[in-house]
């Protein structure tokens, strides 16, 4: 049996216990509070989840490369020079979110909850990935646990003992302060890095270069975004806020086996595969695309079969009809994430390669047979139609990236004609 290295252990404890306070959150929410509260806390987590990556850029995608690539000596002006570029992005995006609720999307009452956890999440989230780039993943975890885990665990216990907490207000607050711990101890990490190199002046023109790679990705990230965000507004539309509760219920539970994997596989996995594209070391390339697909398929699958039996249990404990007569929607929506996750296996193998544009034509693609197939099934299924397409929009998706990365690859320099075919079968 292989030994499970300490750090990894404690990781996933801390990203699992991460996912407990998220589940325990979602269904004391559900029991304690009354269908539409639960469709605006969901339409309210959907939407500050959109707005981080307009706010962010996707500048990371860029930064996290060159941050592998380059000297630990020269981390900090990078971070440096990272954070101005995000100055700029908060001057620009923060009044133009105001249209979300002049356009009613969200009511007014929350717009100060909304901008203050949007600012605080994105900069606790930034720091996550900057500590994954710097192979800091046990610190990561404990920010993220800081970040979504320990006020969830809070929140929950409050729900439980105290009725004077049972209000959406509370939970926002108690979010607002867990990001802001999050964001403190992140920064932690920051202050060891060796600040020489700040005396070199901003690098204006590596500011640029990141623009111009990360905003083909941006768009390609908002394209997916959208579907993730889009599906709960098109929900409540259709079939109302009471279904739009069951629907944000079940999506968490769902989601939930992305966040694992994220937490167990991505976190450590894709590091490594991008360090091996670099130095163009094939064997631990294959290695890790190998040890990816393998875990992200046997993770899915057993993830989800727990979630399709542990729900029933629990929806008999929150005995409420709404989600009890809507649990088929999980079993839709467990299939698609699946096909989500197995997207994200040549979608690593395309970004470590840098080939980006593959990237961004499949995540658009895949909207846009979202769009065609919500428009479709939500007529004929107004209930089921939503999480279907969501199912049609990833299987595009899977289906684009995994030719895209078996033809790409085997056009790469390093890859000889003999290696690649012995491994491709298994990728």
């Amino acid at each position: 049996m292989l030994a499970i290295p300490v750090e990894r252990f404690i990781n996933i404890g801390l990203r699992g216990s991460t996912l407990l306070a998220k589940f325990a959150l979602l269904f004391l929410l559900a029991y304690f509070l009354e269908p539409v509260e639960v469709a605006l806390y969901g339409l309210l987590v959907a939407t500050i989840g959109y707005s981080l990556f307009g706010l962010g850029f996707d500048f990371y995608s860029y930064s996290t490369r060159e941050l592998i690539a380059t000297s630990p000596k020269q981390w900090a002006r990078l971070l440096r020079d990272q954070g101005v570029f995000f100055g700029v992005t908060y001057l620009v995006i923060l009044p133009l979110l105001l249209s979300v609720f002049y356009l009613e999307l969200l009511p007014w009452s929350v717009a100060p909850w909304f901008f203050v956890i949007l600012v605080l999440e994105h900069l606790a989230q930034e720091l996550n990935r900057l500590l994954v780039a710097m192979n800091r993943q046990l610190l990561a975890s404990i920010v993220l646990f800081f970040r979504a885990g320990l006020w969830a665990f809070v929140v929950a216990i409050c729900f439980w003992f105290f009725d004077a907490a049972r209000s959406l207000e509370f939970v926002f607050t108690a979010w607002c302060l867990g990001a802001l711990a999050a964001c403190v101890l992140g920064s932690t990490a920051l202050l060891a890095l060796d600040r020489r190199c700040l005396q070199q002046s901003i690098d204006w023109r590596w500011i640029g270069r990141g623009i111009k790679v990360a905003f083909p990705l941006l768009v390609a990230t908002l394209a997916l975004r959208a579907i993730f965000t889009t599906d709960r507004y098109w929900v409540q539309s259709v079939a109302g806020a009471d279904i739009l509760a069951a629907y944000v219920l079940f999506a968490g539970v769902a989601n939930a086996v992305m966040s694992f994997l994220d937490a167990a596989v991505f976190v450590f996995l894709y590091p490594k595969i991008i360090k091996a594209y670099k130095e163009q070391d094939l064997k631990d390339f294959n290695v890790g695309m190998k040890a990816l697909l393998r875990q992200t398929f046997f993770i899915t699958v057993l993830l989800s079969i727990s979630a399709a039996l542990f729900i029933h249990p629990v929806l008999f404990w929150l005995q409420k009809e709404i989600y009890i007569l809507n649990v088929n929607i999980l079993y839709v929506l467990l299939i698609a994430i699946f096909l989500f996750a197995m997207s994200m296996v040549p979608h690593y193998g395309l970004y470590a390669m840098s080939m980006d544009r593959h990237i961004i034509v499949s995540h658009i693609v895949a909207f846009i047979v979202f769009l065609i197939f919500a428009t479709l099934f939500s007529l004929m299924l107004p209930v089921y139609g939503i999480p279907l397409a969501l199912c049609c929009a990833f299987a595009t998706m899977l289906v684009s990236k995994s030719m895209a990365y078996i033809r790409l690859k085997r056009k790469q320099p390093w890859v000889g004609s003999g290696e690649f075919t012995a491994e491709a079968g298994s990728l």
